[in-house]
C-alpha cells in the first residue's frame, strides 16, 4: 500500500506511528518478496512498487521510462576456486567470506545493464524488499532512442555517449557510494579522481630537472 510506504518513510520520528507502519510495511514486502521468488532473477515490471520513491530518483509516467526487478544473493561472496583447492600464502587462501567493493544495490544494476537491456540506460535504482537469501531492487531504465526522451530537455542528457553503461564504470548514485564519493573533506582527499588513480600517482616519479 502506497500510504503505509509513505507514513513509514516520513514517520520515523515518532515511535509509534513508526511501530505502527512497520507492521503494515512488513507483509507489504512480505508478498512483494513472495511474489517476486516466482518469476526470473530480473524480470520487467509494469509500475513502480514505490512509486514515492521512484519519482524522487527521476521516474517519469512516460514512455522511455521502463522499470526491472531483480534480486540479488545476499552476505558474503566464494571464491571461485577449481574443486576447492588454493596456492599460496595461507593468508591468500581463503574461499569463503569474501568481501565485495561494490553493494548489492549497483551489483543489481550491472546485472540488468549488462545482460538484460544493454539497448537502455540505467537512471537510478531503489531496495524494495528482502527475505533470508536474497535482496530485491527495482532499477529504473530509460530508452535513449525514443523520441519522448530525446526532446525532453530534462533528460535527454542520458542520450549522449558517454553515459553508456554507466553502471558498469561506478557513475550511478549507488556506484558513486561505494566508490567513497559521498564523502567530502580532508578525510576522503585519496578517494578522487579514484582510488587507484590516487594511488598510481603517488608511485610514479617525475624527474624532470634530470632532462
Amino acid at each position: 500500500d502506497l500510504g503505509v510506504q509513505v507514513k513509514y518513510y516520513k514517520s520515523k520520528g515518532n515511535s509509534c506511528i513508526h511501530k505502527i507502519c512497520l507492521l503494515g510495511l512488513v507483509k507489504c514486502l512480505h508478498d512483494l518478496s513472495f511474489d517476486a521468488r516466482a518469476y526470473d532473477f530480473v524480470h520487467r515490471v509494469s509500475r513502480p512498487s514505490r512509486p514515492d520513491k521512484a519519482r524522487r530518483l527521476g521516474y517519469k509516467a512516460i514512455q522511455g521510462f521502463v522499470i526491472y526487478r531483480v534480486r540479488v544473493r545476499r552476505g558474503d561472496r566464494k571464491k571461485r576456486v577449481r574443486k576447492g583447492v588454493v596456492h599460496g600464502k595461507p593468508k591468500h587462501q581463503g574461499v569463503h567470506k569474501q568481501k565485495s567493493k561494490r553493494n548489492l544495490r549497483s551489483v543489481a544494476e550491472g546485472k540488468v545493464g549488462k545482460s538484460i537491456c544493454g539497448n537502455l540506460r540505467v537512471l537510478n535504482s531503489y531496495w524494495v524488499g528482502q527475505d533470508a537469501v536474497y535482496k530485491y531492487f527495482e532499477v529504473i531504465l530509460v530508452d535513449p532512442m525514443h523520441n519522448a526522451i530525446r526532446n525532453n530537455a530534462k533528460i535527454n542528457w542520458i542520450c549522449n555517449p558517454v553515459h553508456k553503461h554507466r553502471e558498469l564504470r561506478g557513475l550511478t548514485s549507488a556506484g558513486k557510494k561505494y566508490r567513497g564519493l559521498r564523502v567530502k573533506g580532508h578525510l576522503s582527499s585519496k578517494s578522487r579522481p579514484s582510488v587507484r588513480a590516487n594511488w598510481k600517482r603517488r608511485q610514479l616519479i617525475k624527474l624532470r630537472k634530470c632532462r
